[in-house]
């Protein structure tokens, strides 16, 4: 009792900032973990097929949320907020209204080409209809939860996000059961959640600010975030395209079993996501002062943790998967270890990215995305063609570390350009761990084969962190001690 005491002092001692920080990562790990959670009901309930055409839905979704919405509520919002602080409501409301003429615009578009466009995107009349209810409706949660999160106010997000990823799956369970088409019953599940949540907030928030149409603010967010575009773009081809790509080149199939192992693989995701929320505002303190030792010490600390969780999940592949998913997709393990490289690798692009947001260089942002997308279209078609889905992992393995490279010079050139002396990302060590992730993602791969050579490895790993148990302690609390202690000052 006297720790959960102590424990809910400090919490009240907490600025509302570091309250928010904290909330959201625990809404974020949650809504993760729901998401998560459900996915072996609905890979038991559905066909491998059926699965694969939700998958790619949902591939589609995120591709053309980017021309429906231009992505107003990242890039431009922010600034806006600071820009029109008096009249924030409205402001929003006509962020709203030109959503609604995009998204018609989009609309009218796949209606002159719909069936050209139907057998492009692999779906059916039914299914893109629902696609473009989502699209409209979606963002206006969005720009709610950028509003209330720009002002600290954490409760109601977490609340509502909470509640909205709760009541998906449910609706969702529900009416798979009862459907014969479940794939439209799963979409469906999806579009009456998104309708009911984000239905409501888009219309109060139409009250509140009173306009669909302001000259100012919607000149203001174009000029703001069409060039942003290519960016945001190529963000979603290099996380969706390969699911894309193999519903056009392999099956549905396929694309169900490459969609599961993906997401496991994406489970360091949680904790890259919630270091990084501590890690980014340290690093923009330290940086500011020149401290370029601390930040070169545990940068590169973070990293080898990293590396260390990213091959401990590489090895508990198999295990994952039947937990996740019934024996037909058992020969998509092969692709966690790959995606799981990958995400590697992208953590460290946000380490390298920090430097260019800190200069504000955001072209080097757009070279890397726009590059990496465009490789990875080109491998996709090329090896997925030759030898199935399982080789879009490599494509994706190889274009994140192209894209990690890429920041990685992009930041060594900054830092030279603006006479930092001292080496502050460490490249030997930074290269010698990444030779051995990708190296251990293709041994991990052979020992699949033999589950007493990677339990035996297993075994051995499990008694060295055992062993070394005080001392990793020790350095996992020192660093995030150190982040917490340099963000306060």
């Amino acid at each position: 009792m006297k720790v959960l005491k102590r424990a809910v002092d400090s919490y009240k001692k907490l600025s509302v900032q570091v309250r928010a920080s904290v909330w959201f990562v625990i809404c974020s790990i949650l809504q993760k973990g729901i998401s998560l959670i459900t996915v072996p009901i609905f890979t038991r309930m559905m066909t491998t097929e059926q699965y694969g055409y939700f998958s790619t839905y949902v591939s589609w979704y995120n591709i053309l949320l980017v021309f429906t919405s231009l992505s107003l509520y990242y890039g431009v919002f922010n600034n806006a907020m600071m820009k029109f602080k008096n009249d924030r409501a409205k402001y929003i409301s006509s962020m709203q209204g030109l959503v609604t003429v995009l998204t018609a615009a989009v609309f009218v578009i796949y209606l002159c080409f719909k069936e050209t466009a139907n057998l492009f995107l692999k779906m059916t009349t039914p299914m893109v209809l629902l696609l473009f209810v989502e699209l409209l409706v979606t963002p206006a949660l969005h720009f709610w939860s950028s509003h209330n999160r720009f002002e600290f106010k954490y409760r109601k997000v977490v609340a509502l996000t909470l509640c909205k990823s709760a009541a998906n799956p449910i609706l969702g369970i529900i009416l798979v059961k009862m459907s014969e088409d479940k794939t439209i019953a799963r979409i469906t599940s999806v579009v009456l959640t998104e309708v009911c949540f984000c239905g409501i907030v888009a219309i109060l928030q139409f009250v509140r600010g009173k306009s669909f149409f302001h000259k100012e603010y919607w000149k203001y967010a174009l000029l703001f975030n069409l060039p942003l575009i290519p960016h945001y773009l190529s963000g979603q081809i290099l996380n969706q395209s390969d699911r894309i790509m193999i519903a056009h080149l392999v099956d549905q199939t396929a694309v169900a079993k490459y969609s599961v192992a993906y997401n496991i693989g994406l489970l360091m995701n949680i904790f890259t996501n919630a270091i990084n929320s501590s890690y980014t505002p340290w690093f923009y303190h330290k940086f500011e002062k020149k401290a370029v030792s601390d930040i070169r010490r545990i940068s590169t600390t973070i990293i080898m943790l990293m590396a260390a969780f990213v091959i401990m999940l590489m090895f508990f592949g198999p295990e994952l998967l039947m937990l996740i998913a019934p024996s037909k997709y058992s020969d998509a393990v092969y692709v966690i270890p790959t995606v799981a490289a990958s995400v590697f690798f992208t953590f460290m692009y946000n380490i390298f990215a920090n430097f260019e947001f800190y200069y504000e260089k955001n072209k080097y942002v757009l070279i890397g995305s726009i590059t990496a997308a465009v490789i990875n279209i080109v491998l996709n078609f090329i090896f997925i063609s030759l030898f199935g889905y399982i080789a879009a992992a490599y494509t994706t393995l190889a274009c994140y570390i192209i894209y990690s490279g890429l920041h990685y010079f992009f930041a060594s050139r900054l830092c030279k350009k603006n006479d930092i002396d001292k080496q502050v990302i460490n490249g030997k060590i930074i290269l010698l761990l990444s030779i051995g992730v990708v190296s251990i993602s293709i041994i991990v791969n052979l020992l699949y084969k033999s589950t007493v050579c990677r339990y035996a490895l297993i075994a051995l790993m499990v008694a060295a962190i055992i062993l070394k148990y005080r001392e990793l302690k020790k350095l996992v609390l020192g660093i995030f001690g150190e982040i917490k202690s340099g963000k306060r000052k």
